[in-house]
């Protein structure tokens, strides 16, 4: 229940239910049917920026966002924004970048909204305090849901249950 630590001990325990009894791939498969068709850099490029443009046009400019397989998701972390800061001639340029853990490319779109709203809300809140949260919650209104069903999804999986969403196995 590594996933799930600072849930309630009720919210654990039917999680622990459930993965026992092996219903949790089932019930999430039938809240959430289907993946999402953003499986390339490029396409997962505009879904961020057209988010970006919706709710964050002001925030710093995006120069990159991709898929990395090198983000080990039961280990580290699902995505990662990051800063990078190079000296051009008497100029200081600052390029930002988004990484999502490749995991991410045969999910329900629902997760992958989650954890691309997380990253983004990354640009104005660097922590993840009360105005990260509701940075979070102004982008997707659902969002503390979609993460708590993402949390129950990687319990499953870490608990070697396969994915619901037979595309999703070879990501892992």
């Amino acid at each position: 229940m590594n996933y799930l630590m600072g849930y309630p001990d009720t919210l654990q325990a039917q999680a622990r239910e459930l993965v026992t009894q092996n219903r949790l791939g089932a019930m999430l498969q039938k809240k959430y049917p289907s993946t999402h068709d953003i499986r390339t850099d490029k396409a997962l490029y505009g879904y961020v920026i057209n988010l970006k443009n919706d709710f964050l046009r002001n925030a710093d400019a995006l120069s990159k966002v991709a898929y990395d397989s090198k983000l080990q998701v039961i280990a580290h972390a699902l995505g990662t924004h990051t800063t990078v800061s190079r000296v051009q001639g008497s100029k200081l340029k600052s390029k930002r970048e988004i990484r999502v853990a490749s995991l991410f490319k045969e999910v329900p779109i629902e997760f992958l909204r989650m954890i691309t709203v997380h990253e983004l809300a990354h640009l104005k809140e660097k922590g993840h305090d009360k105005a990260f949260y509701q940075l979070c919650t102004y982008m997707e209104p659902q969002y503390h849901q979609f993460e708590l069903d993402l949390r129950l999804y990687l319990t499953h999986v870490d608990a070697g249950g396969s994915t619901p969403w037979p595309a999703a196995q070879a990501a892992l």
